[in-house]
C-alpha cells in the first residue's frame, strides 16, 4: 500500500492519526510501531516472510545495540548479517531463484546499520525500550523508501515531539504537494518514457532519444521528490521533522553538487559511514580516489544487481574526478558551460540506471548521437509525442527548479494556497480513481 493509493489517503491515515491522536503521549510510540507493522503487513501479507526477516533484524540489532559499545566483533556480526541480507537477496536474481527483494529492506538495514554504528562509536546510547526502538525503525512515513534519518536526532525526536494542529496542517499541506507531484506529474511524465519503450530503441529518431531520457529524468525526480515531500508530511502530522531529501538538484552547477542536492540523506550516509571511515580526503589524492571509487560501486550495487547500475556508478565517479581533477574550476568559472555540460551528463547518467541490458544501452547511444542502424517510427515521431505531452514537461521542468517553491512560500498558508491545495488533491483523487496508480519508483531498490 502506497501513499498514492485512495485506501491509503481515505482509511488508513485518517483511523491510524484518529487513534494517534486520542491516546496519551506515553502511548505513541506504541501506536506508531503497531500501526507502522500493519503498514508494511498490509504491503506484504502474500510474502509474510519478510515481515519476519523484519523483525528479526530489529530484534537483532536492539539486542546486540545494548552490548554494542567497544565491542568490534558483535559490531562486524550484525554488519555482516545486515549485509547479506541486503545483497543477497538483490543478488539472488542472478542465480534463479525467483525471490523478490523485500519491500523496504534496502533502506530499513541501512537505517539498523547506521544505529549499531552509532552506538559503537558512542555516539548515542542504546535504546532501551524494544517499543521505541521498534517504533524508530518502522516508522512508516520513511519505513519503505526513506528519507534515512541520523539515528540520535530519530532517537531524540521519539521523546521529544509535539503534536498540534499546526503540525497536523502543514503536514497535509506538504503531503498533498508531494501527492500532485507523483500524480499529476511523475505518472503523466513517465506514460513518455513508456512509449518509448515500446516503440523501441532502435525504431526512434535522435531527437525522441533525447525528449525520452529528459522525459525520464523528470519523472524520476518527481516521483521520488513527490514521496519524499508526502513523508515529509505525514511526518509532520506525527511531530516528526524528516530531513529534506531534494535541494532542486536539476539547478545543480557540476555533478559533484547534483549528488549534494539529490536524495540528500542516502548520499549523507555513504559519506557518514563510509566515505570517511575509509579516510575521506585526509590520506593523499590516490586514497581518495580510491575511497570515492568504493563509495561510487556501492552506491551502484546498492541500486540493483544488474551491470548497469555498476556502470552508472562508475560513470558517477569518472565524472566526480574529472571535476575534482580541474573540471570543476571550469564549470566554476562558467555559467554557461556548467549548464550545457549538466544537460549533457545528467540525462545520460539516468539512462545508464534506466536501462538493463548493455545491448540496449548500445542501441540507445547510437540513436542518442544519431550513428545506430534501424528504421525510425518516422523523422517527426518527436513532434507528435512532444505535443501530447508538451504541457506536463514544460511543468515538470519548471517544477524542478526553485522558482515554484519560493512563490509557493508566499501563498502556502493564504487562502488562495488554500484553495489550491484543495483542487490539486481532488484532481489527484480523480486521477487515481480513473486510472492505475503506478508505484514508487524507489520501491524497487
Amino acid at each position: 500500500m502506497g501513499f498514492n493509493t485512495l485506501p491509503f489517503i481515505f482509511i488508513f491515515l485518517p483511523v491510524f492519526l484518529a487513534v494517534y491522536y486520542l491516546m496519551p503521549e506515553r502511548l505513541r510510540n506504541g501506536v506508531l510501531a503497531l500501526g507502522s507493522l500493519v503498514f508494511y503487513l498490509l504491503g506484504t501479507w502474500k510474502r509474510p516472510w519478510c515481515l519476519a526477516l523484519l523483525l528479526g533484524l530489529m530484534a537483532l540489532t536492539w539486542l546486540s545495540g545494548r552490548k554494542l559499545a567497544g565491542s568490534k566483533p558483535l559490531l562486524v556480526g550484525n554488519l555482516l548479517v545486515l549485509g547479506l541480507c541486503l545483497f543477497g537477496f538483490k543478488y539472488a536474481g542472478l542465480l534463479g531463484s525467483g525471490i523478490a527483494l523485500p519491500l523496504g529492506l534496502s533502506f530499513y538495514s541501512f537505517q539498523m546499520a547506521a544505529y549499531v554504528i552509532d552506538v559503537y562509536r558512542g555516539r548515542m546510547e542504546p535504546e532501551e525500550c524494544p517499543v521505541s526502538y521498534a517504533a524508530e525503525i518502522l516508522m512508516f512515513p520513511k519505513l519503505l523508501s526513506g528519507p534515512l534519518m541520523d539515528p540520535a536526532d530519530l532517537k531524540e525526536q521519539m521523546y521529544r515531539r509535539t503534536c498540534t494542529l499546526r503540525e497536523l496542517d502543514a503536514g497535509l499541506r506538504d503531503f498533498i504537494i508531494g501527492l500532485s507531484m507523483k500524480v499529476l506529474l511523475a505518472n503523466q511524465i513517465g506514460g513518455l518514457w513508456r512509449q518509448v519503450k515500446t516503440i523501441g530503441f532502435e525504431s526512434i529518431s535522435t531527437p525522441m532519444a533525447w525528449l525520452g531520457l529528459v522525459a525520464y529524468s523528470l519523472q524520476l525526480y518527481l516521483d521520488f521528490c513527490g514521496y519524499s515531500w508526502m513523508a515529509i508530511g505525514v511526518g509532520e502530522m506525527l511531530g516528526f521533522r524528516l530531513p529534506r531529501n531534494f535541494e532542486h538538484p536539476y539547478a545543480a552547477r557540476s555533478m559533484r553538487d547534483f549528488w549534494r542536492r539529490w536524495h540528500i540523506s542516502l548520499s549523507s550516509w555513504f559519506r557518514d559511514y563510509v566515505y570517511i571511515p575509509l579516510g575521506g580526503s585526509k590520506k593523499g589524492e590516490g586514497r581518495t580516489y580510491l575511497n570515492l571509487l568504493v563509495v561510487w560501486l556501492f552506491t551502484g550495487l546498492w541500486h540493483g544487481s544488474t551491470l548497469n547500475f555498476l556502470l552508472w556508478g562508475l560513470f558517477l565517479f569518472a565524472l566526480i574526478s574529472l571535476e575534482r581533477l580541474g573540471w570543476g574550476k571550469v564549470l566554476r568559472r562558467s555559467q554557461v558551460i556548467s549548464r550545457l555540460y549538466m544537460l549533457l551528463v545528467i540525462p545520460l547518467s539516468w539512462m545508464l540506471f534506466a536501462i538493463p541490458s548493455l545491448k540496449d544501452i548500445g542501441s540507445y547511444i547510437g540513436r542518442l548521437f544519431g550513428f545506430s542502424g534501424g528504421t525510425a517510427v518516422h523523422a517527426r515521431d518527436f513532434l507528435v509525442y512532444g505535443r501530447q505531452y508538451a504541457v506536463v514537461l514544460v511543468i515538470g521542468l519548471l517544477v524542478s527548479t526553485p522558482l515554484p517553491e519560493k512563490l509557493w512560500r508566499r501563498i502556502r498558508t493564504s487562502p488562495l494556497g488554500t484553495v489550491l491545495l484543495l483542487v490539486l488533491f481532488w484532481v489527484c483523487v480523480y486521477c487515481m480513481a480513473v486510472a492505475t496508480n503506478d508505484p514508487f519508483m524507489y520501491f524497487s531498490f
